[in-house]
Formats: C-alpha cells, sequence, structure tokens
C-alpha cells in the first residue's frame, strides 16, 4: 500500500495486567504496520509495566502517571503525545481484528473527506472469551447526531478519527464512562460520520463490576441530559429515546442489585 500515514493507536491502561498482553498482541498482528503506540499507564500498581517491558519494540511510548487520574483527563494527556495523521483508541481489555487498521487506512485512502471512520464490533464475554453479539443491523452514517441520540452505536475501541479534529475537540475530563459518547456525539452536530459494517474490534464484557459501572454511567448520562437538554430541543433534537434508554438502564440496575 504506497499510502502509509502514521496511526497513533492510545491505549490508556490502571492495573490492566488481566488482559494486556492480548491486546498488545492485537496491535502487533496487525497488517497495517505504520503505526506508534502511544501507551498511558495511569499509576498502575500491578504487573502492567512488567507485561509492557516485554515487548521490545522502537514503535511503544510508554508515558507514567504517579497520579491516579479520570480516564478521560488520561486520554487527552495521551492524545497530546500522539505524532500520527490518524488515532486510534484500544483499552487494555479489548481487541481488535488483524484487518482493522488496515481496512481503516485503505478506506481513508478512497475518501479523502473522511474524518471520523468507525466500524462494527464483537461483544466477547469476560470468562469465557466467547462472542456474545454484534450489532446486525445498518450502521448509520452521514450528519448522523439525531440518530446517536436514539440509538448510540459508535464504540471508541472501533473508530479512526483524522489528528486535526482534536485541535477542536478534546474529552470532557469531568465523565469516567461516557466520555466517548459526549465526544463524538459533539463532533457528529458538526461532521459527517463514515462506517466499515464489518465487525474490526472485540469488546470484552465485564461482569465483576458490571453493577458499579452501570451506577456510574447512569449518574453521569442524567446530569448529562439535564445539562443539554433544553439546548438540544432548541435545535430540534427529540431527546425522548434517550430519556427511555435512561429509565431501562435504571430498571437495569435495580435488577442488577437484586441478583447480586
Amino acid at each position: 500500500m504506497s499510502y502509509s500515514p502514521v496511526v497513533s493507536v492510545i491505549m490508556n491502561c490502571h492495573n490492566g495486567q488481566n488482559f494486556l498482553n492480548e491486546a498488545i498482541q492485537s496491535l502487533i498482528k496487525q497488517t497495517y504496520k505504520n503505526w506508534e503506540l502511544i501507551f498511558f499507564d495511569n499509576c498502575s500498581n500491578d504487573n502492567t509495566l512488567k507485561i509492557f517491558k516485554q515487548f521490545k519494540n522502537k514503535r511503544f511510548k510508554y508515558f507514567y502517571s504517579k497520579k491516579k487520574l479520570k480516564l478521560y483527563k488520561a486520554r487527552n494527556l495521551a492524545l497530546k503525545k500522539a505524532k500520527g495523521e490518524f488515532i486510534t483508541f484500544l483499552d487494555t481489555d479489548d481487541k481488535w481484528h488483524n484487518n482493522k487498521l488496515a481496512k481503516q487506512v485503505n478506506f481513508f485512502r478512497k475518501n479523502k473527506k473522511c474524518e471520523f471512520l468507525y466500524s462494527n464490533y464483537l461483544v466477547l464475554d469476560m470468562d469465557k472469551n466467547k462472542v456474545l453479539k454484534q450489532y446486525k443491523f445498518n450502521l448509520p452514517e452521514g450528519m448522523i447526531s439525531k440518530i446517536l441520540l436514539n440509538n448510540y452505536v459508535i464504540a471508541i475501541l472501533t473508530v479512526m478519527i483524522r489528528r486535526k479534529l482534536f485541535l477542536k475537540y478534546k474529552f470532557n475530563e469531568k465523565y469516567e464512562i461516557i466520555g466517548d459518547f459526549d465526544l463524538f456525539f459533539e463532533i457528529s452536530k458538526n461532521h459527517k460520520i463514515n462506517k466499515i459494517q464489518e465487525p474490526l474490534a472485540y469488546y470484552r464484557l465485564h461482569k465483576n463490576n458490571f453493577s458499579k459501572r452501570l451506577n456510574i454511567y447512569i449518574g453521569e448520562l442524567y446530569k448529562w441530559i439535564k445539562k443539554n437538554e433544553k439546548k438540544l430541543i432548541n435545535s430540534g433534537y427529540n431527546l425522548y429515546s434517550l430519556k427511555y434508554y435512561l429509565i431501562k438502564m435504571r430498571i437495569k440496575k435495580i435488577i442488577s442489585n437484586f441478583f447480586n
């Protein structure tokens, strides 16, 4: 492939030893080779560094925070270290299809105006390493901000974004979970979103901390709706589906507490 831009892979990590080796291996096995890994160790105190040091690769760049930061502050700091034309995100408990980078770079090669690209993905059971599901419907593309409020389908591990967009947009550092939703929705209001229907990544479902994360997620989503509702309604957006989704998540939380 003559078109071979550098892709910066952002990997934020806090005590990610359980699946770190598998995540890094999925990066090394990429058929597209012109990438750099920005590994941001967010004050880990497990075997993260030991595992990382086993990989002798000149494309690996290690950064360490002595203080535990919120995830999206750590993501913003990692982004400042990136040099590539494109940005991608791979967390330590997820992994990619071997052709993920190659297929996305090829898409950008054929679509010069593309700024934001995402794909489908598979959900893995954490314990059995078994595929549970994928998004089977046609992924939306274009100016899709109103669609995303009804059905948010963009997973951060699937995206590839031109780095120049991050000169204008940043993650909101107050969030723990919904920072990617907040940022990508904001981008989608002003930029076309492109898609690859094929699943190119694997998201690992965490059952062991499901209840705790769901509680934070519900709280952040509620505050996001409350903060943005008036402005969005005035701009022609309908938050009915998002509010209904929030109610379902609250019910799911109650059920989860009942059975735990």
